[in-house]
């Protein structure tokens, strides 16, 4: 499926645009990309990157928590809104980064500003990466915190019946999978998914992977090194649970999505896609195709104020759903 823009690209945003030159002046000083390096070392460049974005994160109550899993223990971090004396509704946010790189510590600002903007709980997983923990173990370390909040997030101030389940890029795709093995099962369901630019066709077939292959943050080089680690197996990037793009009817049923698409992305065609993919499966939709906007954005409203009214436009719809 294939759902092409219906309009030509418009303009970077001026302030991405500079900081795209900026990238690139990297680039041509001799710093390599995410896909040229070692797992480990491209680990420890991205979170110095993230570092140097410009600061934005509001003040909320943070604590680290440690989650039972079925291969242990999983590190977690819980944010609440200052002051907040309330049994809290819960969205369960889960990093981007190809299943290979991001931390807690590199999305900790877009969980405070999701906690303040919502006035809700996140919970942030420190879910296991590839290469070590290809795919499913991410997926396995989300579907056990979902159980272990059922069971025992009211003794944490949490409302076990309003919980959202969301991400960003590959944080968004295991959110959505999630609620769609929810959508299937007796037991509780999410009451909404926030999908902030998802990948959700490894096969990397569209149109946008060429246009926007380099030069726009996130290259098709580097998401094809992810897909490397998380799917060594190329069969496996046609399982629906690792290209939802591809779930036929395993969709159906899941919660309300909200899907923030990136214009200037790799992943604008399948997200795109992805959105009438869930309408099709009779899934409620709200879409925005986020114009002058690159791949990450959410992380860059320190850089580009603008980003902070999709974070008002998220939290108007965990309002609604909750």
């Amino acid at each position: 499926m294939n759902v092409a823009l219906s309009t030509a690209p418009g303009e970077l945003h001026a302030e991405i645009a500079a900081y795209l030159d900026m990238v690139d002046e990297g680039r041509r000083a001799g710093r390599p990309a995410p896909h040229e390096l070692p797992v480990a070392q491209a680990r420890i460049e991205f979170e110095v990157a993230s570092r140097s974005l410009p600061p934005f994160a509001p003040a909320c109550t943070v604590e680290q928590i440690s989650l039972p899993v079925r291969h242990g223990q999983l590190a977690a971090r819980l944010y609440r809104p200052v002051l907040a004396n309330a049994t809290l509704p819960v969205l369960i946010y889960l990093h981007g980064g190809g299943y290979c790189i991001g931390s807690l510590d590199s999305h900790d600002a877009v969980c405070r500003q999701l906690t303040v903007s919502a006035q809700c709980a996140v919970l942030a997983l420190d879910y296991r990466l590839a290469p070590e923990h290809p795919f499913p173990a991410a997926l396995e370390d989300v579907r056990d915190t979902w159980n272990w909040l059922q069971e025992g997030g009211l003794a944490l101030g949490l409302d076990p019946a309003r919980v959202a389940l969301g991400g960003d890029s590959a944080g968004a795709t295991l959110a959505s999978v999630i609620c769609a093995e929810l959508a299937a099962t007796q037991g509780a369901k999410p009451c909404a998914q926030l999908l902030f630019y998802p990948a959700v066709d490894a096969r990397q077939a569209s149109e946008s992977h060429e246009l926007f292959a380099e030069g726009y943050l996130l290259e098709s080089a580097t998401l094809a090194w992810f897909y490397q680690h998380y799917v060594p197996q190329p069969a496996q990037r046609c399982d629906w649970r690792c290209s939802p793009l591809l779930a036929e009817g395993q969709l159906r049923g899941s919660a309300p999505a909200l899907l923030l698409i990136a214009e200037f992305d790799p992943l604008l065609d399948e997200g795109l896609a992805y959105a009438e993919h869930l309408r099709e499966q009779g899934v409620v939709v709200e879409s925005r195709l986020c114009r002058g906007m690159t791949h990450d954005f959410l992380r860059m409203a320190g850089l580009v104020p603008e980003v902070l009214e999709y974070y008002a436009q998220t939290a108007a719809f965990l309002r609604r759903c909750w």
